[in-house]
């Protein structure tokens, strides 16, 4: 893993007290590195998984000419252009097996979807284009259809001994399928990330305890739970961790132990009272950074290292609650990447969305790690400055004309949870830009799948 010097002096113009987002996206995907260990697994326990080698195709699909229609197959260059065609009926091509026979000029065969296209047939007339006589003739209406419609060409889908899938592709409800159909019960990716969480502060509350003046309940343990669980990787919860030298340093030391990285809420802010900034900076390779971006100005990243014998430390130091994890996984290694989020609950939404989900997509070793943006209509005007990117909690909808159109959900403060549960997605300002009038036209992330 490169240091955070080394990245930096890659980057033109480093600045961690001034970065824009694309600066960080920039260097996250130097910092973080994908894993390399693989499985193979069944289809029906792939979904969500990354393709750790290509797939190949064995066969071609379809492994034959065939009909893409219920209807007739016959010769198109029959078809005169004005005129109708008058064919008689000699068979019926059912789906499965090849129709055996020799179909002459002036005949075709009555053939069903699916079903392999008869020799010396090129065209399929649907059964509706078509007026049956008593007599087995068909009638096929002029101008209804040109020569080679409705055939589908084997290898159409895909040629034997093509690429099918490339390494890195995230296993999507679809892809699954495309394996299945070249006969293929399994595949190899690569093995599932662990991130380790952890809520920090004196001020946080778990569920359970009663309230207390001054505290509040622990919404991004919950939060974060559900958006890791959603990306597909193995759940490290570590709960809340007070501030506290001893039990941040072994929280830190556990997870890094665990896991390949590691997400906190809170403390990484300028000014804070609590001990996990100089944790972070004792233990690791660690920038703290104030983005131009909102919600979610400040941010840490950078490595956690890990040392021997965890389990003693964190025997000593958690309640069985955290110890209950110890026995579920005993591989380690040298540390973590990590990602300190600020601690409302907004802005960990925000940058987990914009910067740790693509961080962590690349570890999963998927090619594909940006998050996809739409373009709607703005139906209100947005106030915005330029020199910093702006995340607003959108409703998107659909106009009568088909396109997308979005408003905000009215209050963006960063403590406005209420707010991420009405949106359906982000409204992204970018860096640059400046007010959005009602008509103009922004850049959306559609939270669909996502959260």
């Amino acid at each position: 893993m490169k240091t955070i010097a080394q990245i930096a002096a890659e980057l033109q113009g480093y600045d961690p007290q001034a970065l824009s987002a694309a600066d960080v996206n920039a260097f996250l995907q130097r910092l973080v590195e994908p894993v390399t260990a693989t499985e193979e697994l069944p289809l029906f326990d792939a979904l969500g998984r990354v393709l750790a080698r290509d797939v190949v195709s064995p066969l071609s699909v379809p492994p034959h000419d065939n009909s893409a229609m219920d209807g007739y197959a016959f010769a198109g260059a029959q078809l005169v252009a004005g005129q109708p065609l008058s064919l008689r009926v000699v068979g019926t091509a059912l789906a499965g097996k090849a129709w055996v026979g020799a179909v002459a000029a002036g005949e075709c065969v009555k053939i069903m979807t699916g079903a392999i296209m008869p020799t010396g047939l090129d065209t399929v007339v649907p059964q509706e284009f078509t007026k049956a006589a008593a007599d087995g003739h068909i009638t096929i209406a002029a101008d209804v259809l040109k020569a080679g419609d409705n055939r589908r060409f084997k290898g159409e889908d895909l040629m034997e001994g093509g690429l099918a899938l490339a390494q890195g592709t995230l296993l999507s409800p679809a892809a699954l399928g495309l394996v299945a159909s070249l006969g293929l019960p399994t595949v190899t990716v690569f093995r599932r990330l662990r991130v380790a969480y952890f809520s920090t502060g004196d001020e946080i509350l778990s569920l359970g305890e009663p309230p207390r003046e001054g505290a509040v309940y622990d919404s991004n343990r919950y939060t974060v739970f559900g958006l890791l669980t959603r990306l597909g990787v193995e759940v490290i919860d570590l709960g809340v961790v007070r501030d506290e030298p001893a039990l941040l340093e072994v929280a830190f030391r556990n997870a890094a132990q665990r896991a390949d990285a590691i997400i906190t809420s809170g403390g990484v802010s300028v000014g804070e009272a609590d001990h996990t900034r100089t944790m972070m900076k004792k233990l690791g390779d660690v920038a703290f950074w104030r983005i131009a971006m909102r919600p979610g100005r400040p941010m840490a990243v950078g490595s956690i290292a890990a040392t021997e014998n965890q389990e003693k430390m964190a025997s000593s130091a958690y309640p069985s609650s955290v110890n209950s994890y110890q026995n579920n996984s005993k591989q380690s290694h040298g540390g973590a990447v990590l990602f300190g989020l600020p601690g409302n609950p907004v802005a960990v939404m925000v940058t987990f969305l914009a910067f740790v989900r693509p961080a962590l997509l690349r570890m999963m070793g998927s090619t594909h790690t940006a998050p996809p943006l739409a373009r709607a209509t703005s139906t209100e005007a947005l106030r915005k400055k330029p020199g910093r990117t702006e995340y607003q909690r959108g409703t998107i909808t659909t106009a009568a004309d088909g396109t997308l159109q979005v408003c905000t959900t009215g209050n963006q403060g960063s403590g406005v949870l209420s707010s991420m549960v009405q949106a359906n997605g982000l409204i992204v300002l970018h860096h640059g830009q400046g007010n959005v009038a009602v008509g103009d036209t922004v850049d959306v992330m559609v939270f669909d799948g996502v959260i």
